[in-house]
């Protein structure tokens, strides 16, 4: 039996993770991610998918976030009808963040055409909420260290990977005629010191690996979120402004929440109003509830909402209400999804928020090439939105002790407990500018064997085991 991989998305960039393995005949797609960024990689997303949708025999995911997922609703809607495989946390965050991923489909179609800045005469969307709706019947649920049988000869094993809640690593048992064999998935891989999620789980073995690389080459030290998030606050409201944080609503939001409460209830930042305007980060709030053994802490779901609350929090639900922010001037904090600024209402806040001097824009997240947030970080003077170029005359902090993504180091020391060197590493989920830098220190520091592959490449993993 041979054993090959496709590479459909994620090299080079961190985003469209899609690993296409043909395991003697039987078609696995390990994660169906959105390209999202630079234009030539959104393009990506309308191509026709590299192959046939039907002939694809099972697909398993590693997590909820769109990146990983955001493509299923397009791939069923092209043919595929079979397995899709997830934690069970995932299962639920995917119903709501694919829901809502669909609706901004449809929201920016509709908002493109009525205001005429598309090319199309008629803009549709990539798919919509009837297409994100199909996908849910497909979903297979499991916990962390169950035994998944997906054929005869091929099983997986999910472990916590500390990035979002129902993260995993993904363990893939494969066995052959003569011998068998062990493939991992870092998926993407959390910090050790998160404030909710427990460190990803350590790996001892592996004939082949493929690892995220996100900060592969890059430290990003988190000593004191609290203390940033204290400095931050303290200096807008000095200033007379108004707190903008785009956050992804699932992970970030919540603990962004978590230490906007501990400096509220310590008197260290003052009491104000601290919006929620991102519908989906309220559903996903009541999912740390309903799964309390995929995070680690550990009070009862009153105790848990109070770790979540101030006394002025306000979860904005209309369209309507999230456009009244605009004329508070001073003295509040507001978090809004999108987190790296593609779509949603962030990009009201940010149309009206980037040109006042006195707000504070803080990036909370990795901010992919292309992207509005990746602009704001390198300092560009204006960001596009609606079709203009607004100024940006507000201070900007990246916050990367909020990041949800193992650092440099991180990544070296989850790397470290392999007790003997995987056949061949494969490097993925980064940028170009740091992955050559990544694969040499893995191969200066283990001497493994690391392969950087390209964009639809195909390799082969084993032949005739």
């Amino acid at each position: 039996m041979d054993v090959k991989v496709k590479f459909l998305g994620a090299t080079g960039t961190v985003t469209g993770s899609r690993f296409l393995l043909d395991i003697g005949g039987f078609r696995l797609l390990v994660d169906c991610g959105l390209f999202q960024g630079l234009k030539e990689l959104r393009l990506r997303n309308w191509e026709p998918f590299p192959v046939k949708a039907d002939s694809i025999n099972a697909v398993v995911i590693s997590h909820a976030h769109i990146d990983h997922t955001g493509y299923l609703p397009r791939l069923v809607k092209e043919g595929y009808k079979g397995p899709i495989y997830c934690t069970r946390p995932t299962a639920d965050l995917m119903e709501i963040m694919l829901l809502d991923s669909a609706k901004l489909q449809e929201e920016e179609a509709s908002f493109a055409y009525e205001k005429g800045y598309s090319k199309h005469a008629n803009p549709q969307p990539l798919y919509t909420t009837q297409d994100a709706e199909a996908v849910f019947p497909l979903l297979k649920k499991y916990n962390y260290d169950e035994s998944i049988r997906l054929a005869d000869n091929i099983e997986i094993i999910y472990k916590d990977a500390g990035h979002l809640l129902g993260s995993a690593i993904t363990e893939l048992y494969i066995k052959g005629d003569s011998q068998s064999k062990k493939i991992v998935f870092s998926g993407d891989l959390g910090r050790n010191h998160d404030a909710m999620l427990r460190p990803p789980a350590m790996i001892e073995s592996a004939d082949i690996l493929f690892v995220e690389s996100t900060y592969g080459n890059k430290s990003n030290p988190a000593p004191d979120p609290e203390g940033d998030l204290e400095r931050i606050v303290k200096e807008t409201f000095a200033r007379g402004g108004v707190v903008l944080i785009p956050a992804f609503a699932v992970g970030r939001t919540q603990v962004l929440l978590y230490y906007l409460h501990q400096l509220m209830e310590t008197g260290k930042i003052p009491d104000v109003p601290v919006y929620i305007d991102s519908p989906m980060a309220i559903s996903a709030t009541y999912l740390y509830y309903r799964y309390p053994d995929y995070h680690k802490v550990k009070f009862n779901q009153s105790e848990f909402a109070r770790k979540l609350e101030t006394n002025m929090l306000l979860f904005v639900k209309t369209s309507k209400h999230s456009k009244a922010l605009n004329e508070i001037k001073a003295n509040a904090i507001i978090i809004s999804s999108s987190g790296m600024m593609t779509g949603g209402r962030i990009l009201h806040h940010l149309y009206h928020r980037l040109p006042n001097p006195q707000d504070t824009v803080v990036v909370a997240g990795y901010q992919a090439e292309g992207t509005r947030g990746r602009k704001l970080v390198d300092q560009e003077p204006t960001i596009r939105i609606f079709g203009e170029e607004v100024p940006v005359k507000c201070k900007v902090e990246n916050m990367t002790s909020l990041s949800g993504h193992a650092d440099k180091e991180e990544l070296f020391l989850w790397m470290s407990h392999f007790k003997s060197a995987p056949k061949m590493v494969f490097p993925v989920h980064g940028e170009k500018s740091s992955l050559d830098a990544y694969a040499k220190g893995i191969k200066a520091r283990f001497n493994w064997n690391v392969i950087q592959p390209a964009y639809l490449e195909s390799v082969s993993l084993f032949r005739g085991i």
